[in-house]
């Protein structure tokens, strides 16, 4: 019974579920399967070290349920643009069109244009070699500045296409003129085997006008420079660079009174007695002995006392 002057006490609050002050801080706090127990945020989160820990445990969380992975979106900026590119040569409809294209191509200083040039003569005139009109002066000095370049790719188009060339008997002194002669002479040791084999074949060609035979008689570097190609050669090979030392030796050159500059006969003889003991062909055999012959009856060379 209550006094008739008390008060009745207000209704008391219900008790929580759970009065544990463990499981009453956990239901204050953010829940995180990688984090320790995070304090109660006091106010909303305003400063940049809250939203740096908010980012880094979500990255954390992220991280350790999936690997991670390289960012493969396409990217939105232009690809680079590809290197621009010669045009392409006209179509010739005559080999006299072909022949200015080319001088032209020949004549330009981008490598790139030399080389179209030199791949548009070689699919001309290689296959089918022309006998007429005659190549024009200004094309032939442009192969052999390409041959002077020394570079593996042009020589193997330029000894190609010379070789062609000097088939044509008109052709041969069109060649000399332009310094053939002497660049082959003075390019054969840096060229490759294939290369320089063409190279000689087009200059023993060379050697049947009188102007080339002149030219390589003069030249100081031919004897030391056919040696040196003969010992490193085989078949063909030898036996053009045995050809182009006959023309040196032979009756209209070392021993007419030619004034020519020409080495040791005693070493140029040892050089072809050895090579013809290795493999040639049989023209070549034939020459080195004809020249063999020519030296011993010039009186050069005893080959009895020398053991050869």
């Amino acid at each position: 019974m209550m006094r008739a002057n008390q008060k009745p006490k207000p209704n008391a609050p219900p008790r929580p579920l759970f009065s544990c002050g463990f499981f009453r801080r956990c239901t204050q706090s953010v829940l995180s399967p990688t984090s320790p127990h995070q304090q109660p945020r006091r106010k909303p989160a305003t400063t940049s070290s809250s939203s740096s820990s908010s980012t880094s445990t979500s990255q954390s969380f992220t991280q350790w349920r999936f690997p991670h992975h390289v960012d493969q979106t396409p990217s939105t900026a232009p690809p680079p643009p590809a290197p621009a590119r010669p045009p392409p040569l006209p179509v010739a409809t005559t080999l006299q069109e072909t022949y200015q294209i080319a001088e032209l191509h020949l004549a330009s200083v981008s490598e790139s244009d030399k080389l179209l040039a030199l791949q548009l003569l070689e699919r001309v005139v290689v296959p089918d070699p022309p006998s007429d009109p005659t190549c024009p002066p200004g094309l032939m000095r442009g192969l052999v500045s390409c041959l002077r370049g020394n570079r593996i790719v042009t020589a193997k188009y330029v000894t190609k296409i010379l070789l062609a060339l000097c088939l044509a008997e008109g052709n041969r002194r069109v060649a000399v003129e332009a310094g053939a002669a002497r660049a082959v002479v003075e390019t054969a040791a840096g060229l490759e085997n294939s290369a320089v084999e063409r190279a000689l074949a087009a200059l023993e060609l060379m050697c049947t006008t009188a102007e080339g035979a002149a030219e390589v008689r003069a030249h100081a570097m031919t004897v030391p420079a056919m040696v040196a190609v003969m010992a490193r050669l085989a078949g063909r090979g030898r036996e053009y660079a045995i050809s182009i030392l006959a023309v040196v030796y032979g009756r209209g050159g070392a021993f007419s009174g030619e004034e020519i500059t020409v080495a040791p006969a005693e070493e140029v003889a040892r050089a072809v007695a050895l090579a013809l003991e290795g493999e040639c062909t049989a023209r070549g055999r034939r020459k080195g002995a004809h020249l063999l012959k020519t030296l011993e009856e010039y009186g050069r060379l005893d080959l009895s006392q020398n053991g050869t």
